[in-house]
């Protein structure tokens, strides 16, 4: 397997956020965590990316625990993580925060300028073109469409080679034709790069379009694990969160 949780916890004061989540994910899955708004999904990102450390339990890497590590940690463990809320540099042109984003991944800090426009070339433009953004590499990342900022997040978040990415809400707030855009995406790195997906979403159309295994939380709790026709059909799910959307 290549992520282990187990027993996972995390409290905020009197409320239990997650409650003893257990799950795995296998190499080259697509997986959808959904549920209610509250459910715990962005707190257990949080607990998995290093961002927050867990009240209890035990999160596994590739064999590596990675439970209490911090999030730079992890992230060379092999863990990319892409916000729901857009985290780029919106002065550096699109080239600049793939390039730093890679620089960074090195080990190696500075400024746009100490890199040089030329450094680390190819494989910024190979993370552009796979991202779908190429043509717009010197354009300021701030004057992107909502909906390509997410793309480059995305690359942002390529840039450390994770083995995993975590995607907070990927089409939140976009339209249809940008959310097709989107899912594309993700659907191709899926695929191409052999890239294991974990993403929080809350479109049906999006989790049952491309997911090929779905985790339900409601109240902090994993209710529900298993292939999207299955979880569809489960009632626990209808009640605790499907019915809500019709």
């Amino acid at each position: 397997m290549l992520l282990h949780a187990e027993d996972v916890r995390k409290s905020f004061g009197a409320v239990a956020a997650v409650s003893d989540v257990s799950f795995d994910i296998q190499p080259g899955e697509l997986v959808a965590l959904i549920g209610p708004n509250g459910a715990g999904k962005t707190t257990l990102f949080n607990v998995i990316s290093g961002l927050l450390k867990p009240d209890g339990g035990h999160v596994v890497m590739d064999g590596v625990e990675i439970t209490s590590l911090p999030a730079h940690r992890i992230a060379h463990n092999g863990i990319g993580l892409a916000f729901q809320i857009t985290n780029i540099f919106p002065r550096l042109t699109v080239f600049q925060n793939v390039q730093v984003a890679l620089f960074s991944a090195r080990g190696r800090s500075g400024s746009v300028r100490t890199f040089g426009p030329r450094a680390l070339r190819d494989e910024v433009q190979e993370i552009l073109v796979a991202i779908g953004l190429i043509e717009f590499a010197q354009l300021s990342a701030g004057a992107l469409a909502q909906a390509d900022k997410k793309r480059l997040e995305v690359g942002i978040a390529l840039a450390v080679r994770p083995r995993l990415l975590l995607l907070d809400e990927p089409t939140s707030g976009q339209s249809a034709e940008e959310t097709t855009l989107t899912t594309d995406l993700i659907r191709r790195i899926n695929r191409e790069q052999a890239l294991t997906v974990l993403f929080i979403e809350h479109k049906m159309g999006v989790v049952f379009g491309i997911a090929r295994r779905v985790l339900v939380m409601h109240n902090g709790r994993l209710i529900a694990d298993g292939d999207p026709q299955r979880v569809r059909q489960d009632e626990q799910v209808q009640r605790a969160y499907l019915g809500e959307v019709g």
